[in-house]
């Protein structure tokens, strides 16, 4: 943790300043220590370079499992595509030049996927999970270390002082929250005025409702994450393996395919099939094991922006349903 985060933290639980107490000696970035709050009545500690504001085990366990298995899988700079650079790109609508320079943050970060494009920009970026693959985030961005501050911290009790930052982005978390609608207004309390904020969501629509994962997600999202992934490890190739044949099938193979539980992206993304295989067992496991999945309606996240006093609102279809917005 470097000192200059302590300007937008706050205790989460009475709002008050946060004090470093700091064991790990003299420096610019502490590895080891506390923050308290300046009653003295609430400590977190600081771990592995990141201030933690969470449960050692929570409702994201899974997700911390899989961005720590799956660490650098969605990186662009990994994966030689550019993929999660033209899905962050595309759904804030903002640009490399207006993010230079500007505190940025990435409300479920994983393991930093968005956050890695946000800092090639020359964003400086703060870097929130609720999971411990805010672990998996610092180490893969290492190289961004003077402009990367990563903290784990709960989207309900968030520890940063009211309208304190330019740009917010949440994207693929909102809906495995337990309360879509508490998250967001959660996140527009930190937007500062005039600011911009971009969240997505599964679209809550009849062909979303009929998507295979919602009747097997009942069964799968109690079954343990290890026993789950073990059995995806083995059965994602031959998943794949009938959806590709399902998909050759003249006017109906789109449609059969939707009945095969496994994330394909052949013939979407490009990468080896290798990769191909690797993304599918990574989304497979993260559309069934997830606690809570939440899909919502253009009109409510509509809604939700107008009620939180944003402009320029645009609600749209790129890949996920999209909302964004500035903060009057």
């Amino acid at each position: 943790m470097k000192i200059e985060l302590l300007n937008f933290l706050k205790c989460p639980k009475t709002g008050q300043d946060l004090i470093l107490e700091e064991n790990s000696g003299k420096s610019k970035e502490i590895l080891e220590g506390w923050l308290v709050s300046s009653d003295k009545r609430n400590r977190y500690r600081i771990y592995k370079g990141i201030p933690r504001f969470v449960d050692q085990s929570n409702y994201a366990d899974n997700f911390g499992m899989q961005w720590n298995y799956f660490s650098k899988t969605q990186l662009d700079s990994y994966s030689g595509a550019n993929i999660s650079s033209k899905r962050f790109w595309l759904a804030t609508g903002w640009t490399p030049a207006e993010l230079k320079g500007k505190w940025v943050l990435d409300a479920g970060c994983g393991s930093g996927r968005f956050a890695e494009v946000a800092l090639k920009a020359g964003a400086n970026v703060i870097a929130i999970d609720y999971s411990s693959a805010v672990d998996a985030c610092r180490n893969n961005l290492k190289r961004y270390h003077r402009r990367l501050h990563v903290v784990q911290a709960d989207i309900y009790s968030l520890p940063f002082l009211h309208e304190s930052f330019s740009y917010v982005y949440s994207l693929g978390v909102l809906q495995h929250t337990p309360n879509v609608k508490k998250s967001f207004f959660m996140l527009t309390k930190i937007v500062k005025r005039k600011g911009k904020l971009c969240v997505d969501y599964y679209w809550k629509r009849l062909r979303t409702l009929f998507h295979i994962k919602y009747l097997l997600r009942p069964l799968t999202k109690r079954i343990s994450q290890d026993t789950l992934f073990i059995f995806l490890q083995s059965w994602t190739p031959k998943l794949l393996t009938l959806s590709r044949f399902l998909g050759k099938i003249p006017f109906f193979g789109k449609i059969l395919k939707r009945a095969i539980p496994v994330a394909d992206y052949y013939g979407i993304y490009p990468l080896s099939n290798a990769q191909l295989e690797e993304w599918a067992l990574l989304d497979t496991f993260d559309m069934l094991a997830p606690k809570y999945d939440n899909p919502q309606t253009l009109k409510t996240v509509k809604k939700w922006f107008d009620d939180a006093c944003f402009i320029d609102i645009t609600v749209g279809h790129w890949g996920h349903l999209v909302a964004r917005g500035t903060k009057l």
